[in-house]
């Protein structure tokens, strides 16, 4: 990669100082799309889904954890592991103190046998509430696993054919990522928002950081490998 011209302190001020406005305009357009967000419609949730967990069955109910908002990061599962690009995500998962005193609970869910889940989790050292949805059709109602014997298949707000279209062909089948958002008031539970493919990285804190840096990302999300495999030295960028 190209490194950065060479400047001096005035040069980089005055460029510097040309940036931040463009910044400035960014922040104010992401505080209209953010209260864009808060104002969509939200859509009523009345079938009954049952989830398992470190506890057990659990509803989606149960998932609120007593709050108001639930977060949902629909974590793809690969073969007998959590996907790499997902297991990014869930490493920049903070403290859940700070969303708990916003009445908001944070978990994860994912289309595998909780047995499998558990002992991932306990190799990765997470310890954001995970559940299973394997043998429901949660992940097929919220579109973020795709089989044409169960369902239509949609991914991204796209049909079939536009995915084709796009060249999105691994979005076909299987299992993909995304986040949704549920609003509970008493018994009711509704919908309010879901998120894919590029609309989850505003959840990857690492991307935020490397983006002030002149060297960037390095690395697509799916390049990052599973955190503990550091330790050998391996994924590393020179």
């Amino acid at each position: 990669m190209e490194l950065p011209a060479v400047a001096s302190r005035e040069e980089w001020r005055e460029a510097r100082i040309a940036l931040l406005q463009e910044e400035k305009a960014a922040t104010a357009m992401l505080d209209r799309i953010a209260e864009r967000r808060r104002a969509l419609p939200m859509v009523e949730i009345v079938k009954p889904y049952t989830f398992v967990g470190r506890d057990g069955e659990a509803t989606l109910a149960d998932l609120f954890d007593g709050r108001r908002q639930l977060i949902v990061y629909h974590f793809m599962w690969m073969g007998d592991a959590g996907c790499s690009s997902c297991s990014m995500v869930a490493d920049n998962m903070g403290h859940p103190a700070h969303l708990g005193a916003t009445d908001t609970n944070l978990v994860m869910v994912t289309r595998a046998p909780w047995p499998d889940i558990d002992r991932f989790q306990k190799r990765m050292g997470w310890s954001t509430p995970w559940y299973s949805s394997d043998g429901t059709d949660f992940n097929f109602d919220f579109h973020v696993t795709n089989d044409p014997e169960v369902a239509p298949i949609e991914y991204n707000f796209r049909n079939e054919a536009e995915l084709r279209e796009r060249g999105l062909d691994y979005n076909l089948s299987g299992d993909n990522p995304g986040v949704s958002v549920f609003l509970r008031d008493g018994d009711r539970i509704f919908h309010t928002y879901s998120a894919y493919a590029r609309g989850c990285e505003t959840l990857v804190g690492t991307y935020t950081y490397l983006d002030l840096t002149p060297l960037g990302r390095q690395l697509y999300i799916n390049e990052f490998p599973h955190h503990d495999s550091y330790e050998s030295g391996a994924g590393h960028c020179h």
